[in-house]
């Protein structure tokens, strides 16, 4: 028996917002003081980092629950299979419904029993159930399926990334141009045909590390102080990331037997262009080697970062031939990372 993705599906938000889009943005420091630099400078540097050139917002009519249910309906009809025969829904996201203009996340009832709901779902028996695991969610969500089928609980699982940041952003923190929103579906089964889930690492760092991503006040200091926005330190991260995420992907990497070599993509979380393109050139330094070129496919650029929807709309895209000079083919094997709030770190090696 092998566990393996057998359908995906995204919803890509139809709302383009480019680096332009920030030029009337009243950007402040931490202390409330006004930035020293014109936003053009600004949007010159930030491209620079994170390589994003333009993000995508959901409408105002749509919450996370609801991308979800879209990104699923598709995955689920990818796969071909009844949804009446899955045995979990996993819905990684970080911030639950936020409504526009909301200052209240809504988790009640939590997100995957709203998507079953959505789907139609009669069977009693489909467990409905939220992940909380910052930006490696959707990778976690996997890791549990694969557990749940390997020790026989299930057969079939729907595993969900989906996020809005777009509500939950202070647009006077530079950091608000990296977030986006999107969502990201898989069903995972049992099947007999060969490849799959070879290998995972997954692993929590609190001790010094814990609020590295957080919510916070505005840095408008006259905006409502009850009302809090995602926040973090940027420059801790990077180095968080470098440090550890290399080496989860090594520990992964060794434990699935497979040489570096048959190593065909990596699909890492799309976070900042430049961190993520440390963290491959530093996991091939550990086996003495250069990345190869292409092995690191990109959707950040038009994407943004987010966060949980990242990985799985990525590896949606790919399967799909939508990213130019970029494929999957039967028998190759990808590897799979991701970093994030908590502090969280984890990876899969995968068999087409």
């Amino acid at each position: 028996m092998n566990i393996k993705i057998t359908g995906s599906g995204s919803y890509i938000p139809t709302e383009i917002v480019s680096n332009k889009d920030f030029a009337e943005h009243v950007f402040l420091n931490d202390d409330g003081t006004p930035f020293p630099h014109p936003n053009d400078i600004i949007a010159e540097k930030f491209l620079e980092i994170t390589g994003i050139r333009e993000r995508r917002y959901v409408t105002n009519d749509l919450n996370t629950s609801d991308i979800a249910y879209l990104a699923a309906k598709k995955a689920i009809e990818d796969a071909n299979i009844d949804p009446e025969t899955l045995d979990y829904i996993i819905l990684a996201h970080n911030f639950g419904n936020v409504r526009k203009g909301a200052i209240q996340a809504d988790l009640v009832p939590n997100l995957a029993a709203r998507v079953k709901f959505d789907l139609r779902i009669k069977n009693p028996k489909c467990v409905a159930y939220d992940m909380l695991f910052g930006c490696p969610g959707w990778i976690e969500g996997v890791i549990q399926a694969q557990a749940f089928i390997k020790s026989g609980m299930a057969k079939k699982c729907l595993v969900i990334g989906a996020e809005t940041l777009s509500r939950v952003v202070d647009l006077h923190d530079r950091d608000s141009m990296i977030y986006s929103d999107g969502a990201g579906a898989t069903v995972i089964e049992s099947t007999n045909e060969t490849g799959g889930i070879l290998a995972h690492e997954t692993a929590t760092f609190t001790y010094d590390e814990i609020y590295y991503l957080f919510f916070g006040n505005s840095f408008n200091k006259t905006l409502n102080p009850d009302v809090r926005y995602i926040k973090m330190h940027g420059r801790k991260i990077y180095e968080f990331a470098l440090s550890n995420v290399p080496k989860a992907m090594k520990e992964c990497l060794d434990k699935s037997g497979i040489n570096i070599n048959e190593v065909k993509k990596i699909l890492i979380h799309q976070a900042n262009e430049k961190m993520d393109e440390a963290i491959v050139q530093r996991f091939y330094k550990l086996y003495n080697q250069e990345p190869p070129e292409g092995i690191m496919p990109m959707s950040i650029h038009k994407l943004g970062n987010s966060s949980v929807a990242t990985v799985p709309t990525l590896y949606d895209s790919l399967v799909k031939e939508e990213i130019e000079n970029q494929n999957l083919n039967k028998g190759d094997v990808i590897l799979f990372a991701s970093v994030g709030a908590g502090m969280n770190v984890n990876a899969i090696v995968y068999k087409m």
